[in-house]
């Protein structure tokens, strides 16, 4: 896999943000995470940014090592507990206080950015103007870790034979080329396509350049992904300027 494709993406804000994502996608009780099932998404998560040669921020490994030991701790077994011994934690409180203040600034900051969108409409711009500057994300806008499991199920799909000698020639694809394919693909079927229907391919290099200039496009406002319901495929659509 060419060098060439290893990005950081801005959007990831750290491995609390991803953990808080798995609980609300998957209706999990912050105070009673099972552990086992949320490593095991997490890790589906960390596996599939690898694959995609994503530069991974060591902090997310360390978090998936914190998981790691906190399930390892949960299956050994309780010794007898004596009536004088002292309260031993649960393995998972620790993060469960982590989480539930992470939260509490995460809800805080997102209140502040709302509290300061509505200041910045008083008396500073004409209405027209206002409304074609701004614009905002339709309901069921998927965030980049949708964006992470969806291209980790198209990985899963599409199945590559890896070549037996090294001394295959690589093939550079231009990020910027596929994005003007995408957009072409977008436009000839005039409605929303299926996101897995931009990934024709089953070379990794191409699926990887494709998932890179659908984020490039998401990030320059020309496409947007949605999911209608929690857990449906993602849909991806032109942004339409009203």
């Amino acid at each position: 896999m060419p060098n060439h494709y290893q990005v950081k993406l801005e959007s990831f804000e750290g491995p609390l943000d991803l953990l808080l994502h798995l609980i609300n996608k998957y209706e999990i009780d912050i105070y009673d995470i099972p552990v086992a099932e949320i490593t095991s998404q997490y890790m589906v998560y960390i596996h599939t940014m690898q694959q995609l040669e994503l530069d991974i921020a060591s902090e997310y490994l360390v978090m998936a090592a914190t998981l790691l030991e906190i399930k390892s701790k949960l299956l050994l077994p309780n010794p007898a507990i004596e009536i004088e011994e002292e309260y031993e934690e649960d393995p998972r409180e620790e993060l469960m206080r982590r989480l539930i203040e992470y939260r509490k600034y995460k809800e805080a900051a997102e209140h502040l950015k709302d509290r300061e969108v509505e200041q910045s409409q008083v008396h500073t711009r004409p209405p027209m103007q206002f409304e074609e500057e701004d614009r905002q994300l339709p309901e069921g806008a998927a965030n980049i870790y949708d964006m992470i499991e969806a291209i980790g199920k198209v990985l899963e799909r599409k199945k590559w034979n890896r070549p037996l000698e090294t001394s295959v020639q690589r093939q550079e694809i231009p990020i910027e080329q596929r994005m003007e394919e995408i957009m072409e693909t977008i436009d000839q079927v005039n409605k929303p396509v299926s996101f897995f229907e931009l990934f024709p391919t089953k070379t990794r290099t191409y699926i990887v350049a494709t998932f890179i200039a659908i984020l490039e496009l998401m990030k320059q406002n020309r496409i947007h992904c949605k999911q209608e319901k929690n857990l449906d495929e993602l849909i991806v659509s032109r942004y339409e300027t009203h």
